[in-house]
């Protein structure tokens, strides 16, 4: 009975088009729809309820981890439809379950807006290229479609290292070999040790979370490879910080010339629901390591590196707050979208109220930080410089918010 339910669950999840399933005891089964939960219309579940539909996909030795340590992970497909990425923990002596919907079906660069540089990079011989954002923000769809584009364009050995296996990729014009954490292999670092020995061209590391990891993947770009990776950071500075402060002291000022000279580039993404139409859209920070970065890396000088970024636009850098204004005009975000998902959301307050937006004044310490910023430079809004052009979005952007209402 239990597996008849997960069946229809997961064939709700994605006919409705949903990102994620939540299971909890207590309450409905509950779909992640467009960013926002919304309950099915179906019972209440109960401990018997959960334990039974986590027994019904999870293998042996996941139940096992689960029972000794209270938590565990897997993936698993659900016929041609999609592949799902489950989480399995106890709260409260119940058993509760996480599912996120992988799709088959690897989008284009063009689908999820990468900047025709990404495209570039993935033609280099070495260096490392890292996909930042929190949990959810699509770092595995940008990865996998970089994947896709290596092996179905070039002669490569790809070797990738997931924990667990999201998207599955065959064998094109490149061998792909992938290996799961914990299943082919122990960790990560392990398997970015012995990857070296395997003869790869590329390589994809799931998640840089320990010291072990960043320095065997700074070492395998260093050796001639190039590897992708992923960070839970937001922003290009902040991932140069992390990276290197997982260092000690003594070895960071070596770590800081290692990076310079092999990090390539830097995605730093975030998923929002759009208003003008259903789903997601991504919006990004990019930044292509030039020679200047580079310097302000090894000089530890990060704190510069968002004004290289302003003045780095022919080699499509950007700022992410810049993306999320550049997506605001264009009508497909919401004002409290752009300002929650900033990097200085005082700052976003600031430059929407200099563009004629109204904005919800609650928050105290918000405004006052963007008051902050009003009495400094002022920002200038995207999309022309003069009066006029200012003027006429101003006039936009009130005919807009006044149509919402």
């Amino acid at each position: 009975m239990a597996t008849i339910q997960i069946d229809r669950l997961l064939e709700t999840c994605v006919r409705r088009g949903a990102s994620d399933l939540h299971l909890a005891v207590g309450r409905p089964p509950t779909l992640r729809l467009h960013g926002h939960l919304r309950e099915l219309q179906t019972k209440v579940l109960e401990g018997e309820d959960t334990m039974a539909l986590m027994k019904s996909i999870t293998p042996e030795r996941i139940q096992q981890e689960f029972e000794e340590e209270g938590s565990g992970d897997f993936g698993f497909a659900y016929g041609e439809e999609a592949r799902f990425r489950v989480a399995i923990f106890k709260q409260k002596g119940y058993c509760s379950l996480v599912l996120r919907k992988i799709p088959n079906k690897i989008l284009t660069f063009e689908q999820i807006g990468l900047p025709k540089m990404a495209e570039q990079i993935c033609r280099r011989p070495r260096g490392i290229f890292l996909v930042t954002g929190p949990t959810g923000s699509g770092k595995t769809t940008t990865l996998a479609t970089m994947i896709n584009f290596i092996n179905e364009s070039f002669d490569r050995h790809i070797i990738t290292m997931e924990d667990p296996i999201e998207y599955y990729h065959k064998h094109k014009k490149s061998i792909v070999v992938q290996r799961e954490v914990g299943v082919d292999v122990p960790n990560f670092s392990e398997a970015l040790r012995r990857a070296l020995r395997q003869d790869p061209d590329v390589m994809l590391v799931g998640e840089m979370r320990d010291l072990a990891t960043i320095s065997a993947a700074i070492t395998a770009a260093e050796t001639g490879h190039l590897v992708f990776g992923t960070l839970h950071t937001s922003g290009a500075a902040s991932t140069i910080n992390r990276i290197i402060d997982a260092f000690p002291t003594d070895q960071q000022e070596q770590i800081r010339v290692q990076l310079a000279n092999n990090l390539i580039a830097v995605l730093s993404q975030t998923l929002c629901p759009r208003i003008d139409t259903e789903g997601m859209i991504a919006s990004y920070e990019f930044m292509y390591v030039t020679p200047g970065i580079q310097n302000l890396i090894r000089e530890n000088k990060s704190f510069r590196i968002d004004s290289e970024i302003q003045t780095g636009k022919r080699y499509g850098m950007q700022l992410l707050d810049d993306n999320l204004w550049t997506l605001f005009n264009a009508g497909k975000i919401s004002p409290e979208e752009a300002i929650d998902k900033s990097k200085n959301p005082g700052m976003m307050v600031d430059r929407m109220q200099r563009a004629g937006i109204g904005v919800d004044k609650q928050d105290d310490a918000l405004m006052a930080e963007a008051a902050d910023h009003a009495g400094g430079s002022p920002a200038a809004p995207a999309g022309g410089n003069s009066d006029a052009e200012r003027q006429a979005q101003i006039a936009a952007n009130r005919a807009r918010m006044a149509g919402k209402k």
